[in-house]
C-alpha cells in the first residue's frame, strides 16, 4: 500500500471508516496524528517477558511506531493481553544481529544512541533531536553490548540520585519517552508522520477493528481499477 496515490489512500479510508463506531472512528483519527517515526526505540536482546510486554506498552501510549528488537540469544515474546493488544498498532522489527538493525536504521537517517553511562555522554534533557533518533536500550543487569557502544553515535544517561546503579530496563525506556515525546512536542520540529504514512496507519488500522475491513478494500479497488 506504501506505492498508492495519496488521494486513493484517502479516499480508501474514507470508505473503510463507517466500519468502525464513530467513537473508534474519532479515536484512531485523533492518535495517528500523534504517532511519530522521528524517534524509535530498539531493544538487544531483552530476555525477560514482562519487560518486554511493558516496552511495547510505552512504545504505542508516547506515540512511537516502531519498536526494533535483536534477537540474538532470546526471542521476542509479549506475554500479557494488555501487551498484545498494544503491539497490534505498534510496528515490530526484528533482527537476529545488533550491526544488522544499527546498520539500517543508519542507512534510514537515524541517529543511534545508546543508553549508557558513558565518556562522551549527555544527559537526557541534553540529548540533542535535530535528528530522527533511535534509542537502544541493552538486557537486563549487564545494559548495551560492546558491538553497540562501538557503533552507536552517541550515548545519554538518565540522571539518578541514589545508590542503585541502574533503572529496570522497562522504567528506562518510559523515562526516556516520556522526556523526549514531551520534547519534541512543545518543539517546532516536524516529527509528525506525513499523511501518506497517517493514511495507511489508519487503513491498517480498521484491518484490526473490523473483520469486513478487506472485503470492503477489494470491492474499492474493484471498482477503482473498473473505472
Amino acid at each position: 500500500m506504501d506505492t498508492m496515490d495519496t488521494k486513493i489512500l484517502h479516499d480508501l479510508v474514507e470508505h473503510l471508516m463507517p466500519l468502525m463506531t464513530e467513537n473508534k472512528q474519532k479515536l484512531c483519527r485523533e492518535v495517528v496524528t500523534d504517532r511519530t517515526r522521528y524517534l524509535s526505540v530498539v531493544l538487544e536482546d531483552v530476555y525477560q517477558p514482562h519487560n518486554a510486554s511493558a516496552i511495547v506498552r510505552s512504545c504505542e501510549l508516547f506515540g512511537v511506531q516502531d519498536l526494533h528488537i535483536v534477537e540474538k540469544t532470546n526471542k521476542y515474546l509479549a506475554t500479557s493481553t494488555a501487551a498484545k493488544g498494544a503491539a497490534k498498532w505498534v510496528d515490530v522489527h526484528k533482527y537476529q544481529t545488533t550491526a544488522a538493525c544499527i546498520n539500517q536504521l543508519k542507512a534510514d537517517g537515524y541517529r543511534v544512541v545508546a543508553t549508557t553511562p558513558h565518556i562522551n555522554d549527555c544527559s537526557l534533557q541534553e540529548l540533542p533531536l535535530e535528528q530522527k533518533t533511535a534509542l537502544i536500550f541493552g538486557t537486563e543487569g549487564e545494559g548495551v553490548s560492546q558491538e553497540v557502544c562501538d557503533m552507536a553515535d552517541g550515548f545519554v544517561r538518565i540522571p539518578m540520585y541514589g545508590f542503585t546503579q541502574s533503572f529496570n530496563v522497562s522504567v528506562s525506556v518510559a523515562i526516556c519517552l516520556y522526556d523526549v515525546m514531551r520534547r519534541l512536542h512543545g518543539s517546532s520540529i516536524n516529527w509528525r508522520l506525513s499523511e501518506h504514512e497517517q493514511l495507511e496507519l489508519l487503513r491498517r488500522w480498521i484491518h484490526f477493528v473490523s473483520n469486513s475491513a478487506k472485503v470492503g478494500q477489494q470491492k474499492f479497488l474493484e471498482n477503482l481499477t473498473a473505472k
